[in-house]
């Protein structure tokens, strides 16, 4: 066993070195008679500790407790002031916070309410839209009638005997009709395509624009359950990742930026839409006032015809009653004639058998006396006559065979006039009266 006893080290507090509190060299150290250990003890070190050990210990224990007590009231009143100020900006941010919010709130009820008004409008256009689709559609329909009554009224005319299938005015006219028409109906049926295009962009602004009031209405929703959170609320929660700033959001200018551009596309379909509107009904307007137009025309032309083949028809009428009354009067004339020749019959006769009894007079009283050159002038006076009726007669009855071709050319022409009448007057004319009213071609 070594002889060197072992002696503990004196206590080393760490904190006093560090916070410069003096060790025991700063207190002087009384010389302390060692206390007898005893006869147990006799030749050994003790491992208790020595009275400048002792005194060292509490004086560091001491000025340790001391230091701590200055560093805590330290403290204490730095935390005091720290909390004051952080409740103080706290409180400020949690209410500049809640302002934003309520800002923010205003701002989206104003955009939500922009879109709302301006999706009623499309929504209002749109119908309108439809509406008047509808009635361009009805006025396509209504046009199908004005053109069966043209296309009828020129089939109709063709069956006109052959003096009176002519190119009158009256199929100029219906011909300017039916081009009319298929102008017309080429028109509605582009408006038609036209209006539907734009109630299809209608119904896409619309969407868009709902789908853009569906986001502030859910953002309104938040917004407000979020300006509704106080300190005492029980709902609240921690979020430490929702603090966390996110590339793909958005800020206030683009944010403002993206509604202001779907109200814009908003309103040129508005205009647009207000637009074509106008124009649909100025052109069926001008579409029905150009059909009836053109149909009065039709109209006046049947009228002017009609009354033309009336004229004719009561002229040629009158005319064949005279040409009628004429042959009657030819026959008579021809019947006298003929009963005026066969009366010379009897006269020549007679003249010609007294000139062959003189002639078979005897000797020398076959002479030419007075009364053989009478009866001889008589015979040939007779036979003048008898070859003048004979003349008159041929003339007579040439006469009445043209009487007779003007009667048969006048019979058919009357009869043509009046087929031609009865198609003009109680078939195109009857058939137009059919022709759609205004109502009708504007689409009611």
């Amino acid at each position: 066993m070594s002889s060197e006893v072992l002696v503990s080290r004196p206590h080393y507090d760490s904190r006093a070195v560090a916070q410069g509190v003096p060790g025991n060299e700063s207190h002087p150290q009384r010389e302390l008679p060692q206390p007898s250990s005893g006869s147990a003890t006799a030749g050994y070190r003790s491992a208790k500790y020595t009275p400048a050990e002792w005194f060292s210990n509490y004086h560091t224990i001491l000025q340790q407790a001391g230091a701590d007590r200055t560093e805590a009231r330290g403290i204490q009143r730095e935390s005091k002031s720290l909390y004051q100020d952080t409740e103080e900006a706290t409180l400020k941010t949690q209410a500049e916070g809640t302002r934003l919010l309520g800002e923010r709130l205003q701002d989206v009820h104003y955009w939500r309410s922009e879109l709302q008004r301006h999706i009623q409008q499309l929504l209002a256009d749109t119908e309108s839209l439809l509406a008047l689709k509808r009635r361009l559609e009805k006025a396509l329909d209504a046009t199908e009638a004005p053109y069966a009554i043209a296309t009828d009224n020129l089939s109709c005319r063709t069956r006109r005997p052959g003096p009176d299938l002519v190119r009158d005015t009256v199929e100029e006219e219906l011909l300017k009709e039916v081009d009319l028409i298929r102008n017309v109906q080429a028109l509605l049926k582009r408006t038609i395509a036209q209006a539907v295009s734009q109630i299809k962009m209608n119904r896409e602004a619309k969407q868009t624009l709902e789908l853009d009031w569906s986001d502030k209405y859910q953002a309104y929703n938040f917004d407000d359950h979020s300006g509704r959170y106080s300190n005492l609320s029980p709902d609240t929660q921690h979020h430490p990742s929702s603090a966390t700033m996110q590339d793909q959001v958005c800020n206030c200018t683009s944010w403002a930026k993206f509604t202001q551009d779907n109200l814009s596309k908003a309103l040129q379909e508005e205009q647009a839409t207000n637009s074509l509107r106008l124009l649909v009904e100025q052109l069926l307007q001008d579409t029905t006032e150009d059909l009836r137009a053109q149909c009065a025309c039709v109209d006046r032309a049947f009228s002017q015809r009609c009354g033309e083949l009336i004229e004719a028809k009561t002229q040629q009428e009158m005319k064949l009653q005279q040409i009628l009354e004429q042959i009657g009067a030819q026959e008579r004339n021809i019947v006298a004639l003929q009963q005026a020749i066969h009366n010379k019959e009897a006269p020549l006769r007679v003249a010609q058998s007294r000139l062959y009894l003189r002639s078979l007079r005897p000797n020398m009283e076959l002479c030419r006396d007075e009364p053989q050159l009478s009866l001889e002038g008589e015979v040939r006076q007779i036979d003048a006559t008898v070859a003048s009726l004979h003349q008159q007669l041929s003339e007579a009855r040439r006469s009445l065979s043209h009487l007779e071709e003007s009667r048969i050319t006048l019979e058919k022409d009357v009869n043509c006039k009046t087929h031609s009448l009865f198609i003009e007057r109680d078939k195109c004319m009857t058939h137009r009266k059919r022709y759609p009213a205004v109502s009708t071609l504007s689409g009611y």
